[in-house]
């Protein structure tokens, strides 16, 4: 008979385990996890080069295209210095057709087969004496106010620009280009403004030259600074990744201890200290039975308080090992928790139970949670109506504890300092699932447990 009974529990326990759906594979989840870490660091890292690389090409174009201008001024001056300034005579100033044709056959090499599109020559009153344009000889326009600088000995300047001023009659339908003056000096030793236009071309071919010169050797060295970056990063996800692994799994084995050393407990209490209170309390009936009358309110008494611990005992050992969670299944069990609220008058519905088959550590965290939380509402919440959700998908199983009553302020803290619901928070979150309590005075509460569900048995 005894061997036919332990037979059936080896089988009753080999169906419990085929039941017990497998872990999902913890390395495939962290090296999913880590191919996710390198994706966000090379999309960060992109950014990051696209960010960098734009002030970068702007700034070269910027110093590209003020090397181009110093160029043009520093060519401009040579023309000015050694090409026009000595052919500039006093018969020049007199507007000398044959002093013109002179200065138009020297700059003919610079005019008609270079890159010069306009020159102009100024006196210091704002007269052109000289410009390829003979209809521009001899008028006058005003001087800009940078221009008596430029005759006190400043440096000449170059820029880039539509020109849209008076002066610039027939240049004006020309679109941007390079305006240089500069300072020269006549043959007849009076100060010259040497005024010059280029196509901006030359310009933007140059500052295009630097650009792409220069911005490949950025580029590459950034990328190998990317990559330089790329590798410790992968070590360090993955080896936070494993520390990670190692807190889970020593959370899990601590889990199981602590269920282990409920078992051990209940089955000793049960055993042992129950089993034998009961017996006194079976022996001390009987010796209450032949007791004298002065005798037996002493024994009653004592028989009272002795079943009264023995009940209190089994209470405990049911809290520490709910046996009725695996006969009965967390849906079934959670119905059967809320049995005293009903008898207090409460209203207690459970829903949503189609949660399949969890493992034992995750029903016995979500047994523990509504354990704690209906407790909470029996003794603080003055609640009328209490429904308990249970639900699972593909990712999680969540249950969710609601109440109508009072309600507490959260930054106040549970009523009476109860660290309850703090407890099994931490916990379940060094589970790696996670519990919200949502309340407010007057407006009830709500506590969400969620734990991530395993993947079902096949």
């Amino acid at each position: 008979m005894i061997g036919e009974e332990r037979r059936a529990t080896r089988r009753r326990r080999a169906q419990r385990q085929t039941l017990v759906p497998e872990r999902p594979d913890r390395r495939t989840e962290d090296r999913s996890e880590v191919r996710e870490a390198v994706k966000r660091f090379l999309l960060i890292g992109l950014a990051t080069l696209l960010f960098v690389s734009i002030p970068v090409a702007l700034w070269i174009l910027f110093h590209a295209e003020r090397h181009a201008l110093d160029n043009a001024r520093t060519s401009t001056q040579r023309l000015a210095d050694f090409a026009v300034g000595p052919l500039v005579t006093d018969e020049l100033f007199a507007g000398d057709a044959e002093a013109i044709e002179g200065i138009d056959r020297r700059l003919d090499a610079w005019l008609n087969r270079g890159p010069v599109l306009r020159i102009k020559v100024w006196d210091e009153n704002g007269r052109i004496v000289y410009s390829d344009v003979d209809q521009l000889i001899g008028e006058q326009f005003a001087l800009p106010g940078w221009a008596n600088e430029l005759l006190d000995g400043g440096e000449g300047q170059a820029t880039i620009e539509p020109q849209e001023d008076i002066e610039n009659e027939f240049e004006e339908n020309a679109g941007e280009l390079v305006e240089v003056y500069v300072l020269s000096t006549a043959a007849t030793g009076e100060p010259l403004i040497f005024e010059a236009y280029y196509d901006d071309d030359d310009v933007r071919a140059e500052q295009s030259a630097v650009l792409w010169e220069t911005l490949p050797a950025v580029l590459v060295a950034l990328v190998v600074l990317q990559i330089a970056q790329l590798v410790p990063a992968v070590a360090l996800a993955k080896r936070i990744q494993h520390h990670e692994e190692t807190r889970r799994t020593l959370m899990q084995r601590s889990i199981e201890a602590s269920d282990l050393e409920r078992r051990r407990i209940a089955r000793d209490l049960h055993d042992e200290v129950i089993q034998d209170l009961a017996g006194l309390s079976y022996a001390m009936e009987a010796e209450q039975m032949r007791a004298t009358p002065e005798q037996r309110p002493l024994f009653t008494q004592a028989h009272s308080i002795l079943q009264d611990n023995v009940r209190t005992l089994r209470a405990m050992t049911r809290e520490l090992y709910p046996t009725n969670l695996e006969q009965l299944g967390l849906p079934a069990a959670l119905n059967r928790l809320a049995d005293p609220l009903r008898e207090a008058g409460i209203q207690v519905t459970v829903s949503g139970t189609d949660v399949g088959t969890l493992p034992r550590d995750t029903s016995a965290m979500f047994y523990r949670v509504a354990r704690e939380a209906l407790v909470n509402i029996l003794k603080h919440a003055r609640a009328d109506t209490v429904e308990l959700t249970l639900d699972s998908d593909d990712e999680n199983t969540v249950l969710v504890i609601r109440d109508d009553g009072r309600g507490f302020d959260l930054e106040a803290g549970p009523p009476d300092g109860h660290l309850g619901l703090q407890l099994m928070k931490d916990t379940i979150k060094d589970a790696g699932g996670s519990l919200e309590v949502v309340s407010r005075p007057g407006q009830g509460t709500v506590i969400e447990a969620r734990m991530a569900t395993p993947e079902r048995a096949t």
